[in-house]
């Protein structure tokens, strides 16, 4: 089976188990197809094939002496590069942590090892999570393998685009305002967001830390959920972690299909959604209409304000998370500095892009004196108008569908000088995070220049089963996510 690397994980698991394949003909697949394909995408920062297959060995020994450590042993997943994991480096895309290597694994990396899988390289990203396209990584721009020409999204862009050229079989990815399932959607893969609290946050490198979860990246809503399985559950290390009841996210999927309520917001489909993704989406509330489900409009009414309030409130936090920053202790340390004041400026101008200081200036301001009240203060009462509408939504409905992304992948280099248009790549996917809601973009066609369409579930708190479970009748039908771009 020469195209293993383009199998899902649930799949790969089931012939790992059956001894239809090892883990070292798995590993040796994706490796060949990373060195086939990198050139032309750009999603790895650094990747290390010899350590990989020697992890690929221990998970073929555990398996022949019967100690397999689950449905994940012996599968490859890569990192978005600001998951910490232990004598790795960590550069979070930013030239400011360009020789950093973390002292200690993330939690969700220390899962995955638990359970056998194969952390697989490093993927790029946005510089400190702060972008919608992958062109702010201080080190490269990531190419979408649909069209290499165009944008993977962001700020996973290298994890969403090494999952759908091959690179890899799953990949971690953080969602802070729809890093996730923006690529995701981009890109033709799954990008799952938890309910903020669901995966512990220790060794993620913090943008803004009240918005910021970590999530899978697949081929498939059930591999998301096998995945999501690992890396979920209580951490007290992290005091924002919630302890949450983890169903069995697999058997969920299997329960036959309920004949669920279903929300269309409107304002997810009102002025600047493109035609042939508001018909993709359409089509896919079609499909849940013809199984029975009821399809129901609601409303969200402080929608047009979840923009502004995230980028008062993002940027805020930001410019806290990244004061840490300072030329000092880990960091890039300037050479020219004068003055122990004079290194901390000259450092963090070195070491920053332009979209990271632009954040935490925006930031500052909004939280100087004389600014607070009137900026982040009320930010923050109406992220609570945001939450309680979801909330008010969800006591007549199970769900949302909503779009993902207003437009299909654009060319590189088209917004770059349009940092307002840019942040609208987000307009459907911030809100959520400002709720601390679940959400999953599936993958739901392609438009006349083939590229790819996602359709957005956003369940209820901690629901992740429910919104699985929906997310999979259309996927399980359709698969629109084992398609391959031809590179």
């Amino acid at each position: 089976m020469s195209d293993l690397y383009y199998q899902s994980a649930a799949e790969l698991a089931r012939l790992l188990e059956k001894g239809e394949i090892s883990a070292r003909q798995l590993m040796q697949s994706v490796i060949d197809r990373t060195h086939s394909v990198e050139e032309k995408i750009h999603a790895f920062l650094r990747f290390d094939p010899d350590e990989a297959l020697v992890e690929a060995e221990k998970s073929d020994q555990r398996r022949a002496a019967g100690k397999s450590l689950g449905s994940l042993d012996g599968i490859p997943i890569g990192l978005k590069d600001l998951i910490c994991v232990s004598g790795q480096g960590l550069t979070c895309g930013s030239r400011i942590l360009e020789n950093y290597v973390s002292p200690y694994d993330a939690t969700c990396a220390a899962r995955l090892k638990e359970r056998g899988a194969i952390l697989w390289g490093r993927l790029n990203m946005d510089e400190f999570a702060m972008g919608s396209s992958t062109e702010n990584s201080a080190f490269q721009t990531t190419c979408n393998p649909w069209n290499t020409e165009c944008i993977p999204g962001g700020s996973s862009g290298g994890s969403t685009a090494a999952v759908a050229a091959g690179e890899t079989i799953a990949a971690l990815g953080s969602d802070t305002g729809g890093s996730i399932r923006q690529p995701a959607s981009l890109c033709g893969v799954v990008g799952l967001k938890p309910s903020y609290g669901l995966v512990s946050r220790y060794g993620l490198a913090a943008f803004a830390s009240s918005l910021d979860q970590i999530g899978p990246i697949t081929r498939t809503v059930e591999d998301s959920a096998l995945i999501l399985q690992a890396i979920a559950g209580h951490d007290a290390r992290d005091s924002t972690s919630f302890k949450a009841h983890i169903p069995d996210y697999q058997a969920a999927l299997k329960a036959p299909p309920r004949r669920w309520k279903l929300g269309l917001p409107r304002e997810y489909f009102a002025e600047g959604l493109d035609p042939e993704i508001r018909q993709a989406v359409e089509k896919a509330v079609d499909f849940y209409k013809n199984e029975g489900c009821e399809i129901v409009e609601i409303s969200l009414p402080h929608t047009e304000l979840a923009l502004p309030v995230y980028y008062i409130l993002a940027p805020a936090e930001a410019s806290s998370n990244l004061a840490r920053y300072d030329g000092v202790r880990y960091t890039h340390r300037s050479e020219r500095a004068e003055d122990h004041v004079d290194l901390y400026f000259k450092s963090r101008g070195e070491g920053f892009g332009q979209e990271v200081k632009r954040r935490i200036i925006l930031g500052a301001y909004v939280l100087s004196s004389g600014y607070y009240d009137a900026y982040y203060l009320r930010a923050q009462k109406i992220r609570t108008l945001i939450r309680n509408d979801f909330m008010d939504a969800f006591k007549k409905v199970d769900a949302l569908i909503t779009p993902v992304s207003p437009t299909a992948a654009f060319k590189i280099g088209e917004r770059l000088d349009d940092p307002l248009s840019m942040y609208l790549s987000d307009i459907y996917t911030l809100s959520i995070n400002l709720a601390g809601l679940p959400a999953i973009s599936v993958p739901c066609g392609f438009t006349s220049k083939k590229l790819p369409v996602g359709v957005q579930i956003i369940g209820q708190p901690f629901k992740e089963a429910e919104m699985l479970s929906i997310a999979n009748l259309y996927d399980s039908t359709h698969r629109f996510g084992m398609e391959h771009p031809e590179l």
